[in-house]
């Protein structure tokens, strides 16, 4: 299974309808990514009504006098969302959304969509994970940004309780726009495989970071799904762009991400094809100790515990 990249453009579209089929097209074409996520909330359910007529707080961003309002701006129907999903199978890039309500999920799962992400805000919102593990049979996806490891394991229990493990991804996660480097935590990959890489689907890892290194890493260190912030623009208004790649990083990504892939294995044969001119220009000579010293037993193989034995006598001269 190869590495899959997903760009999120979540509401960087910044409510612009055709903006956001622009973001489809340069995804698929020219940044070469698997998947787009976009985002489905319901902003009078998810929120209080202090929350929702409170101001944004940070108003340079605001696209409403209140909170509530400026997350009304951003929303897309779910007429929209069917006719972003025709684009996206025009262009040949899978359509996925984050559902962050039991309104959204319902009707987000209508429309069929391959992927239904659910972000780390929601991903204790039990009754709307029951409901997509018995209403919907595609794969879920989860970050567990802010989530403990109790709340984790529940999660993954919720899912092999239902028989739907095995359609779960969960992705390490750290909720901050833009994460600096030491709260990136990379090596959440590996435990996250540790404890459930034999139970889910798979291991991924959302970044909210600057630059690219990190993927890289998290690919080497298992993870088969990552999911980036995608932007056309970084100074654009909004709070997610400055964690976003813009196109140029977003197609670098691919790259790597593809030439890194090819080149995590062993070597197939003791001397690779590519190698056998230069051995044969370059080389001269026997193996050193070849067939005989401390390195050597009657068959010609390593001895190690012999090797061992002469590291340690020359350590402690």
């Amino acid at each position: 299974m190869g590495v899959r990249l997903i760009a999120e453009a979540g509401c960087n579209h910044m409510g612009d309808f055709e903006l956001a089929k622009e973001f489809i097209k340069v995804a698929a074409v020219f940044c070469k990514a698997d998947v787009i996520k976009f985002q489905k909330r319901n902003p009078r359910e998810l929120l209080s009504a202090e929350q929702y007529n409170a101001p944004h707080p940070d108003p340079r961003n605001a696209y409403g006098p209140t909170y509530g309002s400026h997350r009304e701006f951003l929303e897309f129907s779910i007429g929209q969302h069917a006719e972003l999903k025709r684009c996206c199978e025009e262009f040949g890039i899978v359509y996925s959304s984050s559902v962050w309500d039991m309104t959204s999920a319902k009707e987000i799962a209508g429309l069929n969509p391959g992927i239904i992400k659910i972000p780390s805000a929601s991903n204790n919102r039990r009754e709307m994970l029951e409901w997509l593990c018995e209403n919907y049979g595609g794969e879920i996806h989860v970050s567990v940004g802010m989530t403990t490891r109790a709340e984790e394991r529940e999660l993954v229990r919720l899912f092999a309780g239902r028989g739907r493990a095995g359609d779960l991804t969960l992705y390490s996660c750290t909720s901050g726009y833009p994460v600096p480097p030491k709260d990136i935590c990379l090596l959440e990959i590996k435990r996250l495989l540790e404890e459930y890489g034999g139970v889910v689907r798979e291991i991924g890892f959302s970044g909210h970071h600057n630059g690219i290194a990190p993927d890289i890493a998290a690919l080497t260190l298992g993870a088969t799904v990552i999911e980036r912030h995608f932007t056309l623009d970084r100074t654009w208004k909004g709070t997610d762009h400055a964690a976003s790649l813009e196109p140029d990083g977003l197609r670098k990504l691919r790259r790597d991400l593809d030439n890194v892939s090819m080149a995590l294995r062993y070597k197939d044969a003791e001397i690779l094809e590519i190698e056998k001119a230069q051995r044969d220009k370059l080389k001269r000579g026997g193996a050193a100790g070849a067939g005989s010293g401390p390195f050597a037993d009657g068959e010609n193989n390593l001895d190690i515990k012999a090797a061992r034995s002469v590291s340690a006598t020359m350590s402690t001269e």
